[in-house]
């Protein structure tokens, strides 16, 4: 059995939590079946049972604020042009969903949405895209709703689906997403990486895009509470507005560190493990796979209750949840767990357990190939 996969994001161009749910599910997938992914970059991958292709958006398209949209769609249509012989294809987000349906409709086989997000719940990336946000939203609608199955992250994003697109509920399955439980695993952060960027012995930590759907500043509003270092791990905003305005806020606390630029992954381990606690103040979160790493590195999470965090996150075992958009409860949940060092050992050792009993990459590749079986009888 064989996939084509339609994506932005493949490594090497990762930034975001759909491209590391792509990289791990597609290298899983291959041990078990074929698997062929089309992508935006300059990716050239011909392994035995793994094949990758990158497509760069047409130039002439370039020169307005709307022009990522229409760039998008030039490389879905790009994506059509090489011969397709799969049994089904599956794509991530509305970056490649257009190319989707195209793949449905010009080759005739099943056709696999997984949502990650959703763009009628993020109304900010207007600022971002002007009005090729209405027309990423078409895409995104027209796409799901002629899908022949859609793969939603979390419960919470299925009702999301049902609640915002015209398609019926069996025609929706849930499957979560996963980690490598070998590369997150506790190690402690190193003396070299501690002294490159000022990082106290006693710290917590963020790691995310700096964007409003993030929440980062609720958690820069609560610094003046917490009584320790606070590590920002933020990089790939989708617009410098936000983040310069967050930049200016961070500059009037005396207790926050910005790593302003994408570290390697064995770096982010040692971060994750060393953090007193790991906060995750999204005010959207369709899942939250940053969770998923904290907990897998044996650290205590305090998570927004929102979104797939309510599937993950599960409040006095792993962590604590505290309201949206609410800087005292972060504040105030941070400082229960700095003191008290049983409890964020406890938490800690249930994150990692849960880890490994429910987000394991290989159940996530297994139920996935179930799911095209279906669709292919």
């Amino acid at each position: 059995m064989k996939v084509t996969m339609m994506a932005r994001e493949y490594p090497p161009y990762v930034y975001g939590g759909a491209g590391v749910h792509l990289r791990y599910l597609a290298q899983e997938l291959s041990k078990i079946m074929d698997v062929e992914i089309r992508c935006f970059g300059d990716q050239n991958v011909n392994d035995t049972s793994l094949q990758a292709t990158g497509y760069k958006g047409w130039d002439a398209l370039k020169g307005k604020k709307f022009s990522p949209a229409l760039e998008t769609m030039s490389v879905n249509l790009l994506s059509q042009m090489k011969e397709i012989d799969a049994d089904v294809v599956h794509t991530h987000t509305w970056y490649g969903h257009f190319g989707g349906l195209l793949t449905k409709i010009l080759y005739d086989i099943p056709f696999v949405a997984t949502c990650h997000s959703l763009e009628p719940l993020r109304p900010w990336k207007e600022d971002q895209l002007g009005r090729g946000y209405q027309l990423s939203a078409w895409i995104e609608k027209t796409a799901i709703e002629q899908c022949d199955k859609v793969i939603a992250v979390s419960k919470l994003m299925k009702q999301d689906i049902l609640n915002c697109f015209n398609i019926p509920e069996e025609k929706v399955a849930v499957i979560h997403n996963g980690i490598d439980l070998n590369k997150w695993n506790h190690t402690p952060l190193n003396d070299s990486l501690k002294k490159e960027y000022g990082i106290a012995d006693d710290y917590i930590l963020f790691v995310g895009r700096p964007t409003p759907q993030k929440g980062l500043e609720y958690l820069i509003d609560a610094a003046d509470d917490i009584p320790v270092q606070i590590v920002l791990g933020a990089v790939g905003a989708d617009t410098k507005d936000y983040e310069e305005r967050m930049m200016k806020k961070v500059e009037q606390k005396k207790n926050i560190v910005w790593i302003h630029k994408m570290l390697k992954e064995e770096e982010y381990v040692q971060l994750y493990s060393s953090a007193k606690v790991f906060v995750c103040p999204s005010i959207y979160e369709p899942f939250g796979i940053i969770n998923l790493e904290a907990m897998a590195c044996k650290t205590p999470v305090v998570a927004a209750a929102t979104g797939g965090i309510l599937e993950v996150v599960v409040p006095e075992e792993t962590g604590l949840h505290v309201e949206p958009k609410n800087s005292e409860q972060i504040a105030a949940a941070v400082n229960r767990l700095l003191k008290d060092d049983n409890l964020r050992k406890r938490f800690g050792e249930n994150g990692r357990k849960r880890v490994e009993k429910y987000f394991s990459w290989t159940y996530i590749a297994e139920q996935t190939k179930k799911l095209y079986e279906g669709l292919s009888k």
